[in-house]
């Protein structure tokens, strides 16, 4: 790992994922999290503080950043309340068990899982049977226009943001997975670049 991965892309990923309209849109679906959390790309933690106490039996913080780990432990330091537990690996190779989770939680990352086919079928396989997916993600546009120039951009955006992709449609990635929605919706989030801004968020069921 180089420098700017582990010194100066955490704390810009930290800054981008935490803006105002980002904030608006994690605290749509991070609040319906229950019982045993997973949640996917927990970063440095921004989710933390959203999680409904009540709901919440145990929070596992998925993270293969050793970075961003770093800073996500020091913000559950903030969070005694919240009884989290630390995993450093990849999505694609999670080590919890089959049926053991509650809810899956995704935000923001499934633009940068590189073989996200294999994390959404991890995803599958730790879920209980009546257990479900929570997702807040940005990803490809519908306009023409906007997803051209989303095409255009994403070599940069991936270059610059940790292989972020632009162009990714989080609906369409959960449908080829075996997932089914239980709601979804879609918007431009405000004071954000459209090629960055269209935004997908809802819940989600194995079929």
């Amino acid at each position: 790992m180089g420098l700017y991965e582990r010194y100066i892309l955490p704390p810009l990923i930290s800054a981008a994922c935490s803006t105002k309209p980002i904030m608006k849109q994690r605290e749509k679906v991070v609040p319906h999290a229950e019982g045993i959390v997973l949640e996917v790309g927990s970063g440095s933690g921004t989710n933390f503080g959203l999680y409904d106490r009540n709901k919440v039996t145990e929070l596992i913080a998925l993270e293969p950043s050793s970075g961003m780990m770093q800073k996500a432990r020091k913000t559950g330091t903030a969070h005694p309340d919240l009884p989290i537990r630390y995993l450093e690996e990849t999505a694609e190779e999670a080590d919890l068990p089959d049926a053991s989770v509650d809810t899956v939680v995704f935000t923001y990352v499934l633009c940068t899982i590189p073989d996200w086919r294999t994390a959404m079928e991890g995803a599958r396989r730790v879920l209980k049977p009546n257990g479900r997916i929570l997702f807040a993600e940005h990803g490809g546009a519908p306009d023409a226009n906007i997803a051209k120039w989303q095409r255009r951009w994403e070599p940069v955006q991936k270059a610059i943001a940790g292989g972020c992709h632009v162009t990714r449609i989080p609906t369409d990635m959960l449908a080829e997975t075996g997932f089914a929605p239980d709601w979804a919706e879609t918007m431009y989030l405000p004071s954000t670049p459209k090629v960055l801004g269209f935004n997908y968020w809802g819940a989600a069921r194995p079929r």
